[in-house]
């Protein structure tokens, strides 16, 4: 199951049943857990551990130092959960300072080109189109889909269930069940299909079309504009989230 011109540290721990294809490098300290499926050419390095059941295609690079000027040393790690893909030229930085981690779910799918930066948190289920891009200490949460090269900058976070158009610049925090788009990205509307395809009850994306009009087409302030929602629409999770999230963006939300 590992092709003989891959390099394995002696001290790298594998998973049973993985595959590890031609010239693949494997750090000392990595991880790898079963069954994953390591194509060609893939690097994965650092402290970095991986999940069950991971598929990572050629060219990929996983775990090594982040590109941040600020990192001073340390052990800095990657952890990766199950079930993930990593399509083609896919990189993931390690963390910047000693100690922290780069986060990255289950279930997700990045596609070729993207790139997941120092610090940041990527959720379960979500989806990053070609040269998706995440700068440092990004939080993305479950269910989101990034366009292709949409760019997020630091310290951005993108909403649950939320989707970014392809070519977006992001640099305000993205609400969640929202659809954003633009240069840089603004909240358009409710992303209607992406509630349908997660099974949101019809009372929640209801209330959700009316609180985007109160946030986004009243003109009002923020705290205003969430005082009324929390007064006037029904307070199902979709609901309760979509408050807690604005109330304790720091950079703003993307109007």
């Amino acid at each position: 199951m590992i092709h003989q011109t891959a390099v394995i540290h002696p001290k790298a721990q594998i998973g049973a049943d993985c595959q590890i294809g031609p010239f693949c490098v494997i750090g000392e300290h990595v991880v790898l857990g079963e069954r994953c499926n390591v194509h060609s050419h893939v690097v994965i390095d650092g402290h970095t551990t991986l999940g069950n059941d991971n598929e990572i295609y050629p060219f990929a690079s996983i775990g090594l130092k982040s590109q941040d000027l600020k990192w001073k040393g340390g052990i800095t790690r990657t952890q990766i959960g199950d079930r993930n893909t990593f399509r083609e030229n896919v990189t993931i930085h390690s963390a910047t300072s000693d100690g922290a981690v780069t986060r990255v779910g289950s279930h997700n799918h990045i596609l070729a080109y993207c790139h997941i930066a120092h610090d940041c948190t990527v959720g379960n289920h979500v989806i990053m189109s070609n040269v998706g891009t995440l700068a440092g200490h990004v939080i993305v949460e479950d269910y989101a889909i990034v366009g292709g090269l949409a760019a997020i900058h630091q310290f951005c976070r993108i909403g649950r269930m939320s989707i970014i158009g392809g070519c977006s610049k992001v640099v305000q925090d993205v609400p969640p069940f929202m659809l954003a788009d633009g240069n840089p990205a603004e909240t358009r509307t409710v992303n209607k299909v992406g509630l349908e395809r997660n099974g949101v009850s019809e009372e929640a994306q209801a209330a959700l079309r009316s609180a985007y009009k109160i946030l986004f087409r009243e003109g009002l302030t923020i705290p205003n504009a969430l005082a009324r929602i929390e007064k006037k629409l029904p307070q199902v999770p979709e609901i309760l989230h979509l408050v807690q999230f604005v109330r304790t963006s720091e950079r703003g939300i993307s109007k």
